[in-house]
């Protein structure tokens, strides 16, 4: 299997403004064609974690997810944020996987946010979704679905999880260190993408993207509280060679998860 180029985008973000986000990273990724194989974005990357979802929501024929084809098309590289979607008059924070071809498949957070209302303005999601691309399985996760780890038990179905974020700076250590513990306990790769800035509300953000191994390490990232862009491989030999040779599911509770 050949190793995924995967590219992590931090960012401030425009407060509300979908079009000068759009139009803002359009310019970053505009250097990454044949760069990569995986561009990684933001929560609510065209709006900033915003709670008013009546107002700002798009469907899926709007323009964000015209976009997000046009630059993954453009790219050959699929593409990863979410995004306030309605749908059948509800209310999602919607993570959108877009592939070349066009191909959209959606995650919808499943563990809503109820210290900042979310709750009250999105409709949780039902379905725990993993793709594949060029030959590697990944798992899609929003922002706090980090604190679930049952969630993201690998049952042998996925390869590296997806976590996209608009994580504060107040709680910077445990988004870091959760990050880690995901990876390990799950022998997967995990990447974190965090916006940078001020929000609308006030709330600062450090960023803190990175990228981990199956073993803990840190093996690419973004400076903190910088934007910027961070591409790495993620090697499909060296993480069949770990769970190879330690098999710790073969230990692993049974469950079944009850969504």
């Amino acid at each position: 299997m050949p190793d995924l180029r995967v590219t992590l985008v931090q960012s401030m973000l425009h407060w509300e403004d979908a079009a000068a986000n759009r139009a803002m990273f359009g310019e970053k990724l505009s250097t990454l064609r044949g760069a990569t194989d995986l561009v990684v974005l933001p929560e609510m990357f065209t709006t900033g974690f915003s709670m008013r979802s009546a107002e700002l929501a798009e469907d899926m024929n709007g323009p964000t997810v015209h976009w997000m084809r046009e630059q993954a098309r453009a790219l050959d590289a699929a593409l990863y944020g979410s995004v306030i979607i309605q749908e059948d008059g509800l209310p999602f924070n919607r993570g959108l996987f877009v592939k070349p071809d066009g191909h959209v498949d959606v995650y919808d957070k499943r563990h809503l946010f109820r210290f900042a209302k979310e709750t009250d303005h999105f409709t949780a999601g039902k379905r725990r979704v993993v793709v594949e691309w060029r030959g590697w399985r990944l798992l899609l996760q929003v922002c706090f679905d980090l604190r679930f780890p049952v969630f993201a038990r690998n049952r042998g179905d996925y390869d590296a999880a997806l976590y996209v974020a608009n994580w504060p700076e107040a709680r910077r250590y445990p988004w870091s260190q959760l990050l880690i513990a995901r990876a390990i306990e799950n022998q997967c790769y995990a990447l974190g993408v965090n916006r940078v800035g001020m929000d609308g509300k006030g709330l600062h953000y450090s960023g803190d993207s990175v990228i981990v191994d199956p073993r803990g390490a840190a093996m690419g990232g973004v400076e903190p509280s910088l934007e910027g862009l961070a591409t790495a491989p993620l090697n499909w030999d060296e993480l069949e060679d770990f769970r190879r040779k330690f098999p710790v599911s073969l230990e692993a509770d049974d469950f079944a998860l009850r969504l």
